[in-house]
């Protein structure tokens, strides 16, 4: 039997093998084990007895777990720390690298026991402590786990003398009272009678058996010593037991609330839903079993239950320890799988900044830099500075522009603009570089462009001219031609626009555009078409005049809104 404490699990073959050797040895057919100093070891010995435990497993046959260590026992329970032991003298001279305390080698300063000085021993060079002895004692399995161990008796004489001396000082304070007390009780008015008769021989009460028996009478009527009680109106429950408590199940006494199982006295759920269940009488059963210890019970027990079903030997209730020493290196193992699976997808698919810890300020919630917040959430005052922002939306950018509206200003037409593409429609789509290309060349083509070559006069070649006369003639040339760019430039920035502005119309020119109009809408042509006619018919031009644009608008109907003949067939 003691072969079967053997390390690590056996075969199937093995332990019939096992089994068949056991029996032989309880036959008598085979020889029976021996332990570690040859001595035979009885076959017929229980199984738990002859079972080593697993932290004294060796691998072979021995009953050495079962017997006594004298020696081992008395030296790891013996051993302990040699208290306030110094080595020798203390020194005179304070030591680099001592304890600025109190000057000793042993510890610094941060670790002193000593009383801290008002100046150290590093500055006063006096009161020097001795070195203390640092011990390094071995400790067996039985010492480490004795919670008794290192205790010295001798100390709790202090402890005795202690409550031994609160003990007589309210004995004597209690004594102080009773003579203070005023006696109205019989007894104690006969005692101070009697003793008044015998000083000064006036009146007797009655003989001293009647004073005995009266005595005896009013004993139990006496107040207790030291007991402010008064025994006539107190009654005795000593064998009755206190009916604070309430039954679970007269907490709430509708009967929809949580169900009570009389037959085992349980109520799982809590019978007052609308209170705290730190603060009720009886949160119910399944808050007791998650509170406390009770979590890391169930674990354990789950955790025997998983290996037993794996083919490992593991019993919660059997050998616990075993249990719980698997189970933290099984919870060790699942950590470091984490976090290899962890470092293995971060080192593939990357993200590690985004699981960086966050700042001390959030984590802890505090910090002794003081700011003042507004009722809106800005910084007032303080180290964090308030950022200036407005109250519209900041940073918004639409229709694929790279800068915000208003990011340009054009000083030839004082618009604003985008910044990306110089383009001042506010709802237009960016355009980028030649946006900005094609802004330029329109503003240096309109700005900078002379007059046409049919309003320029002709050069006179048959009268030349002098050379007082040439210079005096390009000179007005010039005049003219910035009267000219001033004046189209005048036109291009005022209202006197398409579609804006006091426009004056011709009435002839719009009277044949109201009549162009109506045909092209009879007709049937749209836009596009008028427009291709138009271009051809003009030589490649297609600019549209005011008396157009006017008949344009005239002629136009309400039907052409594509909701006109709209009908809700619903109502």
């Amino acid at each position: 039997m003691a072969s079967a404490s053997t390390a690590g699990k056996l075969s199937r073959e093995e332990f019939r093998r096992q089994k068949e050797l056991d029996a032989a040895r309880k036959a008598g057919t085979a020889p029976a084990a021996l332990d570690e100093e040859g001595r035979p070891i009885n076959p017929h010995i229980p199984q738990y007895i002859a079972q080593v435990p697993w932290y004294l497993d060796a691998g072979a046959p021995t009953l050495a777990h079962q017997r006594r260590q004298e020696e081992q026992l008395r030296d790891s329970l013996d051993n302990w720390y040699d208290r306030g032991a110094r080595a020798g003298p203390a020194a005179k001279k304070y030591r680099k690298g001592a304890c600025e305390n109190c000057g000793a080698m042993t510890h610094k300063k941060q670790d002193c026991l000593e009383r801290p000085r008002k100046k150290g021993a590093k500055y006063t060079n006096r009161d020097i402590a001795a070195d203390e002895i640092v011990q390094d004692v071995a400790f067996g399995y039985d010492a480490k786990r004795d919670r008794w161990n290192g205790y010295d008796a001798a100390e709790y004489k202090q402890i005795y003398d202690e409550y031994n001396a609160l003990e007589a000082a309210r004995q004597k304070l209690r004594e102080d009272e009773i003579d203070k007390q005023t006696t109205t009780d019989l007894a104690a008015v006969r005692k101070v009678a009697k003793a008044g008769k015998g000083e000064k021989g006036e009146y007797d009460f009655g003989s001293s058996d009647e004073e005995d028996e009266d005595e005896e009478k009013y004993a139990d009527a006496a107040d207790a010593v030291g007991q402010k009680v008064d025994t006539k109106t107190r009654i005795t429950v000593r064998n009755l037991r206190i009916r604070e408590d309430t039954a679970k199940y007269l907490l709430n006494l509708d009967p929809s609330s949580a169900y009570y199982d009389p037959k085992t006295r349980s109520m799982r759920d809590a019978p007052v839903t609308h209170t705290n269940p730190e603060d009720a009488k009886f949160a119910g059963e399944n808050f007791t079993r998650h509170t406390g210890e009770a979590p890391e019970m169930q674990g354990l027990q789950l955790f025997a239950w998983q290996s037993q079903t794996h083919g490992s030997d593991v019993h919660l209730n059997a050998n616990p320890t075993a249990g719980e020493l698997l189970h933290k290196e099984y919870q060790k193992k699942k950590e470091e799988l984490k976090g290899t699976t962890k470092s293995s997808i971060l080192s593939k698919y990357g993200g590690e900044q985004y699981l960086e810890k966050a700042p001390k300020e959030l984590l802890q919630g505090q910090t002794e830099e003081y700011v003042e917040y507004s009722r809106t959430g800005q910084v007032v005052k303080g180290r964090e500075k308030s950022k200036a922002r407005s109250k519209y939306a900041e940073d918004v950018y639409i229709n694929n522009h790279s800068a915000v509206w208003g990011s340009w200003y054009d000083p030839s037409t004082g618009q604003w603009g985008f910044a990306c593409c110089h383009s001042v429609i506010h709802a237009s789509y960016c355009t980028g570089l030649a946006g900005i290309e094609a802004s330029n060349a329109s503003d240096a083509q309109t700005l900078l462009a002379g007059p046409s070559s049919s309003t320029m006069p002709p050069p006179s070649s048959t009268n030349p001219l002098s050379g007082s006369s040439r210079t005096r003639n390009d000179n007005e040339d010039e005049d003219e031609q910035l009267e000219e760019r001033k004046k189209r430039a005048e036109r291009l920035f005022s209202k006197e626009r398409v579609g804006e502005g006091e426009v004056q119309l011709d009435q002839d020119k719009l009277a044949r555009a109201i009549q162009e109009e109506r045909k092209r809408k009879m007709r049937g042509e749209d836009d596009d078409e008028r427009h291709g006619k138009k271009k051809k018919g003009a030589g490649g031009s297609s600019e549209v005049t005011e008396e157009e644009l006017e008949a344009y608008r005239m002629t136009r109907r309400i039907t052409d809104d594509p909701m006109a003949n709209y009908v809700d067939k619903e109502l």
